[in-house]
Formats: C-alpha cells, structure tokens, sequence
C-alpha cells in the first residue's frame, strides 16, 4: 500500500474534490433537490416556530442523515452503472437497495419534523 505523507497540500485537494463532488450532485441529482427544498421548508418553519437549540440539533441531524444517504446512493448508483453499463438483475437490486436506504432516511426525517413540528402546532 502506497502511503501519502501528511501535508497541508494534499488535505486542500481532498477538500478542493470533496467539494468538486458536492458541486457534482447539486448540478445532477434531481432528488437531492427535492431534499433541499423540504429541508428549506423544515428550517423556515424551524425559524417561524422558535425551535429550541435541542430541536434544530435534531432537524440539522435529520436534514444531514437524508443528504448524505442521498449521496452514498449517487456513488453507489454510479459504480454499478460504471462496472454493469447493461441490465443486470443482481445490479438493479443494489440499485434498489441503495435507494431504499434513502427512503428509509427520508421517512425518518419525515417522522422526525412530524413529532417536532407538531408538538409546536398544538402549543400555539
């Protein structure tokens, strides 16, 4: 194994591609989008209702748990497109299987602003 010797330079460029794949998935995942329209929903309604520090460390948490599982599906999604470019019956089911992961986080998240949200609806 090849080991890299610690330097600042090489820690910019990981910063320089993380964001260079940030910029990526903004650009090309339509989902992702989707997501960050109702996590703007959730931070305006956060702001609207006064949501306590514990309450917008478990939005932040619930936003982040669904962005992130969106984006290990793009990567997953891209390497079984990249290694099996045809149809493949065991490639469509990792591809299922990956975006279930998203849609489990995103029904979490979902559940997560219900218990939160409502219990600032019924106090008003």
């Amino acid at each position: 194994m090849n080991q890299q010797k610690f330097t600042i330079n090489t820690r910019i460029k990981s910063f320089v591609y993380a964001f260079k794949g940030i910029g990526w998935i903004f650009k090309n995942q339509h989902n992702l989008w989707i997501h960050l329209v109702l996590a703007s929903v959730a931070i305006i309604l956060g702001f609207i209702l006064q949501l306590s520090p514990v309450e917008w460390a478990i939005i932040v948490i619930a936003i982040g748990f669904v962005l992130v599982a969106e984006i290990f599906n793009t990567a997953v999604e891209s390497l079984i497109n990249f290694v099996s470019p045809e149809y493949n019956k065991i490639a469509g089911m990792i591809k299922d299987i990956s975006a279930a992961g998203v849609l489990l986080a995103a029904l979490t998240a979902l559940i997560t602003g219900i218990i939160i949200f409502i219990n600032k609806f019924v106090n008003i």
